[in-house]
Parts: C-alpha cells; structure tokens; sequence
C-alpha cells in the first residue's frame, strides 16, 4: 500500500492536473506532503511503538491511511487533496517506522536474511504493478479509484495483522520528544515549502530568504536538542558512531533523491511529451520494476554471503548508470530510449532495497530496532521530499533560461498544447535538454551516495541479534 501510493498516484497526476485544474507547484505538493507527512513522524511513531507496542501502532497507522485513502478520493481541489495526502501520510509513517522491527522480532538467523528478502520483493512488487495498476485505474475507472482501492486492502491488512502478529514493545522506551519532533518537523516544512515556491518568488526574496534561514535554524535547533536529549531524544544520534548504520542512511536517501524523485518527471515526459495514456505509460515503466521485483529476493538471499556494502556501491552505481543513459533523450526520441535505462536503475533498485532492510537493523540492538528503522525510512523520505523540490526548482530554472517569456510552471508540465506562442519543436527540443540535465544531475547524487555507502558500511558493524551485548560490540 505505501510502495503504490507513490508509484500509482505519479502515473494518475496528469489526469489530477487536468481534472482539479492544479499547477506544477501543486502536483509536486501531492507527492511531497505524502512524503513530508512521513519524514515528520516516522522517528514520533517507531518510539510510540516502542513505548505502546509495534502491532498496536501498526494497525492504527493502517486505519487512519485507508480513511485517509477515502479521503484523497473524495477531494474536490488540489489543497483538500494535498492535505488528505498529508494525513494519509501521517498513517503511512506509523506502518513504515514498524514494518521492518516487526520482522526482526519474528525472525532470527538465516531466516531474518529470507524474511528481508522477501519484504525487498514486496516492495520490488509494489514498485513493478504500481504504474500499471494506477494506470488502468485511471484510465479505465478514474483518478479517483487508485485512493480507493486502498480500502478494501487495508481492512483486510488489520485483520490479518490482529490475528497473526505478535505485540511486542520496548521495556526502556522513552518518553515523546516534543521539542524534537517540532524542529525537525517544522525545519523541513521550511525547506521543502521554499525549493517549491523559489522559482516563483525569486531566489533572492526576502520570503525566500526567510524560509531558508528559518529552516537552517530549526534543524539546527533539532540537532542541539537531540544531542542534549540523549535517553529521551527520538533521533538517537549515537547511532552514527557507527559509520555501517550512516552508510545505510545515505544510501537510503541517495536513492530516494536520485531515481525515486526522478519518477514524477519521467511520468510527466512519457505521458504529456511523447502522448501516452496513463494505462500506457504504467506498461512502460514495467520493464524498470519488473527487473527491480526479481533481483529483490536474489540480493535478499546473497546478502548472508555478500557484504552489504559491496551490495550498495554495486546497486547505486546501476541506478546511476540507468540515469546517464537515459540522459541521451533528444526532442525527436522514442519511449525507448529510456528502456537501456530503465533495466539498469531497476537492476540496481532491487539489489539496494533489501539492503537497506538488513543494515537499518542488522547494526543495532533489537530493543532499538524501532528507532534504528524509523531514521533509515526517514532518510528515504526526505530523499524524495527535497529530491523533487529541489529538482523541480533546477528544472523550472532550466526550462525559463531556455524560453523565457513562458512561466517556469507552464513549462515543466511537459505539455506542448499548454505552452503559447513557442514552436513546438522549439520547446521539445528546450524541455528534452532540461531534462537530459535532470538526469545527470541525479546520476551524480546516486553515484556519490554509492561511494560514501560503500566506504562507510563496514561488516564488523553488525550485531548477531540475540548475543550477549559484549560479545555483539565485540
């Protein structure tokens, strides 16, 4: 459900743009008050589940996504939407902080190993039919539909997770980081708000400015709280001493920032530039997440032979290899200059994914499987919030140096028949070479999350789950 609500919805959001009349700005806000709504909270949630138990908020976390789902659907205008996506969320946050701790308090062993690789394959699923799924949805029912499908999913997720998952909690939970939880949050709000609105503003604004500068002290604020914090703080910064777990941390966001933000771009290109419809458009994303769905499990399993680290370095590098290659599209290219690309980054999205699962808790104590979990699906998170800002910022100042008596947001929507009194052509040729820049620019963020990964996941790292504290920290 959280994996297809990104996936589907980039697929449905041209059919959202034209049904509730929103602007680029808009459409980069359904995604990232989603993504925002879990970078907020997912540190709040993974300590309630240490502190109340890890099925309780995960099964009310999967009731307030699917009413928030109903919710979405409903909408009318794109801020009732965008709100709705915030909430929706505000659940996802509480599902994702716990998901991963509840299997390692499941499992044990070799068939931890197994357990992750198949959650990497449930997520390489989800990732493989979610721009098909969205796509027939829309196309086929409404844009409407992809929220609702959600429904009868998650009634039927609590009554799974209620008969057969075991609670479990913390005995040394800590109490809510108020403070912390309102910086952090707050900081990035900030951040996220002032990426979005830069280009149409002006960078040098005074409320530009104001955004920025206020951000930078909130987050600096949230560090100084954490760091005095200790036993109570909801961001456990001693984590970091570990340089296997700040490896993990960047390879997270790395990949979030880099392919998984480039998707709402991609979606734009193949659906308004080159003419697909929503339904055609999730065909074409099958051949990246089908190869994603089946290296998953393969790397979930190599992983108890193969050091993570080499399993990081090797998976970036293809997601950033997948990005160059598609670097190559010209005004007059075919959806398939894409496919050399696609295979390459799906490649690599499975081989990291599984990965990331295994290092968020393999380097900490189970009792801190919570939080450790909780921070390494906030640093996704936040790679998708400012990876799409951010580029949407890069990307509307590309396209206004090109052709510059059209808004920025006109132009980014990849729509010729929006765009007045340019050629055609011109402006196939001025979007493609925006984009093409798009592309490089991520490949670098994932090749260096590659590196810094590989060079700071270290294998002595890890603990063996249920030793004696020393002998692990031996």
């Amino acid at each position: 459900m959280l994996l297809l609500d990104i996936t589907v919805v980039n697929v449905a959001l041209p059919d959202i743009a034209k049904d509730l009349k929103t602007s680029f700005s808009d459409l980069q806000w359904v995604i990232d008050a989603y993504a925002l709504g879990l970078a907020s909270l997912l540190l709040t949630t993974g300590t309630l589940a240490d502190r109340f138990g890890h099925r309780r908020i995960f099964v009310g976390g999967m009731v307030a996504f699917t009413l928030a789902s109903i919710l979405c659907g409903l909408a009318t205008g794109p801020t009732f939407l965008i709100l709705a996506r915030g909430f929706q969320g505000i659940g996802g946050a509480a599902m994702f902080a716990t998901s991963l701790s509840l299997i390692a308090h499941a499992f044990s062993g070799q068939d931890r190993g197994t357990a992750f690789g198949i959650w990497g394959a449930t997520i390489g699923a989800a990732v493989a039919i979610g721009p098909l799924v969205g796509g027939v949805l829309t196309e086929q029912i409404s844009w409407e539909s992809i929220f609702f499908v959600n429904v009868p999913i998650g009634i039927g997720a609590v009554l799974v997770t209620l008969a057969k998952v075991d609670e479990f909690r913390s005995p040394s939970a800590q109490r809510i980081d108020v403070p912390g939880l309102i910086s952090f949050s707050g900081g990035l709000f900030l951040l996220i708000f002032a990426l979005v609105r830069g280009n149409a503003e002006g960078w040098g604004s005074t409320l530009i400015l104001a955004l920025f500068i206020g951000s930078a002290a909130l987050l600096t604020a949230f560090v100084f709280i954490e760091r005095r914090a200790r036993e109570q703080a909801m961001f456990d910064l001693t984590l970091f001493r570990k340089p296997a777990f700040g490896g993990a941390s960047i390879a997270a966001f790395g990949l979030s920032a880099s392919m998984f933000a480039m998707f709402l771009y991609i979606t734009l290109y193949v659906q308004n530039t080159l003419g697909f419809s929503p339904q055609e458009t999730g065909l074409r994303f099958l051949p990246l997440t089908v190869v994603s769905f089946f290296v998953a499990p393969a790397a979930g399993r190599i992983s108890r032979t193969v050091p993570v680290r080499v399993l990081f370095g090797l998976g970036m590098s293809l997601v950033g290899l997948g990005l160059l290659l598609m670097s190559g599209i010209d005004a007059d290219s075919k959806w398939t200059a894409l496919l050399p690309g696609f295979l390459l980054a799906g490649a690599g999205i499975g081989m990291v994914n599984p990965s990331l699962a295994q290092a968020a808790v393999g380097v900490v104590q189970p009792q801190r499987s919570g939080m450790a979990s909780g921070i390494n699906s906030t640093f996704r998170q936040v790679g998708i919030a400012t990876g799409i800002a951010g580029l949407g910022a890069i990307f509307q100042g590309l396209l206004t140096s090109k052709i510059a008596h059209v808004p920025g947001e006109v132009l980014a929507t990849g729509n010729p028949d929006l765009v007045r009194g340019v050629p055609r052509h011109a402006y196939l040729v001025a979007y493609s070479d925006a984009l093409s820049e798009l592309f490089v620019i991520t490949a670098i963020v994932a090749f260096v999350a590659g590196v810094l990964a590989f060079a700071l996941t270290r294998q002595s790292d890890f603990v063996v789950h249920g030793a004696p504290e020393a002998a692990a920290a031996g």
